[in-house]
């Protein structure tokens, strides 16, 4: 690993000059205004994937926001690695709550604090440095592809189809992917599990106007406490949820897994205070830790209606709003829960109101066999830098694109994830270790390493 160490020690201050001019373009996908910058995101990476080694790199255009291919084949004969990243970030909103300019990264205590420093310019950017790494000292062992999308935080509505139409160019052994998080600094972890996610927005409509509280109420309902007292019906005091046929499909985890998930260090009393809370929930008869990994949810993640302004107005209103997400386990299928969750919301509602249940996007779960040898590289590769075995884990969150490409491509994807529960992603002051960052260009290279051998003996 000497002449790993070398280089990066030698080129690590280029490095981060690299990720932060990616950095400082703000990628925005759920902005329109921004599409401009996911054009120069695009084209800032093609010459970056080309100045590190790559034969060939393209900017291509979807419906909706740019992918950019670059590959360098060596030999046909040996393995091909394709490696997933996106280059569009989450809004920054609220902007008072940032420290620090989000498109303009700086270095504070040892991490660098920016919108997209982890997620995922910085998890990405590892994987540039470790191939021109490769490249430069002759030790790229086998081929690599690179497609870096610019809508996974908008839920990727044109990959699917773009990997359709290029199939033969996409064709690999397997996904690496980093874009994900480890257990803690000194404790690696592998993400072997994804839930999948639907999610709708609920409208419900009473009156055909707002009325006074006091000349109305009592009399006609009130779509925002008819609203309340409907979801409240969707998860029972057990902790499960209510959807008939919700639970059908959900494969149980053996026993023998949950004891492996479990061997993951996990503090309550330190989650808890972390969050500022005095007491946790979920499904009964499941630990924290499954509940977030391996168990489905119901969630409201926004409810409104009727007047929020400053003071008073007494108004029952015509209107009450809801968006509302479920993660999922592998084998629930979204599409089938949307609609038994539609199903049954307008079902329950009273006849004093109108519910019109709506469809925003969704995802499938994903499950990565750890038998398998790209997971088996991945191990001992944190193993060797790490020098203690990663734990498999199954994350609560939801990366839709991964199990499409499984069903369009035929191909297993690897979550080489090198993020921290501490990065703030999606959050104000969104921050990636330096540490971390280093040590996935240093983890990766060995990856392929290990990947090229297992596939000689096999």
């Amino acid at each position: 690993m000497e002449y790993i160490n070398n280089y990066i020690e030698e080129n690590k201050d280029r490095f981060l000059e690299e990720l932060f001019g990616l950095i400082r373009i703000p990628s925005v996908s759920s902005i329109k205004s921004h599409k401009p910058d996911m054009y120069k995101a695009a084209e800032y990476w093609k010459e970056m994937l080309l100045k590190s080694g790559a034969d060939k790199a393209e900017v291509f255009d979807t419906p909706g926001n740019p992918v950019t291919y670059g590959e360098k084949m060596i030999d046909t004969a040996l393995p091909t690695v394709l490696v997933y990243g996106h280059m569009d970030v989450m809004p920054v909103d609220p902007i008072e709550k940032w420290d620090s300019n989000p498109f303009e990264p700086e270095i504070r205590g040892g991490k660098i604090y920016a919108r997209g420093a982890d997620d995922d310019k910085g998890q990405s950017m590892m994987h540039a440095k470790a191939f021109e790494l490769m490249v430069k000292t002759n030790t790229l062992p086998c081929n690599i592809k690179f497609m870096i999308e610019g809508e996974e935080e908008v839920g990727s509505p044109n990959l699917g189809k773009w990997c359709e139409e290029n199939k033969e160019m996409l064709a690999a052994d397997v996904i690496l992917v980093s874009d994900t998080t480890m257990l803690a600094p000194d404790t690696p972890s592998i993400t072997t599990g994804l839930r999948g996610l639907a999610y709708w927005q609920v409208e419900v409509t009473g009156p055909n106007r707002d009325l006074h509280s006091g000349m109305f109420g009592g009399a006609v309902a009130n779509p925002i406490n008819v609203l309340c007292s409907m979801i409240d019906k969707m998860v029972d005091k057990k902790g499960k949820v209510t959807i008939p046929g919700f639970y059908d499909d959900v494969l149980e985890v053996s026993s023998e897994e949950r004891e492996l998930l479990g061997r993951a260090p996990f503090d309550a009393e330190k989650y808890k205070k972390a969050i500022d809370v005095k007491e946790l929930a979920g499904e009964e008869g499941f630990s924290t830790t499954e509940h977030t990994g391996i168990r489905p949810t119901f969630d409201v993640c926004g409810i409104w209606g009727g007047y929020t302004g400053e003071g008073a107005k007494t108004v029952l209103p015509s209107k009450a709003y809801a968006k509302i997400s479920s993660r999922l386990v592998p084998n629930q299928d979204h599409l089938k829960i949307a609609e038994l969750f539609k199903n049954h919301f307008e079902n329950i509602a009273p006849k004093s109101v109108k519910v019109e249940v709506t469809s925003l996007h969704g995802g499938q779960g994903y499950v990565c066999p750890i038998d398998i040898p790209a997971y088996q590289a991945a191990e001992k590769a944190y193993t060797d830098v790490y020098g203690k075995r990663p734990v498999p884990v199954r994350s609560g969150g939801s990366i839709p694109i991964i199990s499409t490409f499984e069903e369009v491509l035929g191909i297993k994807s690897v979550l080489m994830g090198f993020g921290l529960e501490s990065d703030a992603i999606h959050s104000p002051n969104e921050n990636y270790p330096l540490e971390q960052f280093l040590t996935g260009i240093k983890t990766i290279p060995l990856f392929y390493k290990y990947f090229v051998e297992m596939n000689k003996v096999q």
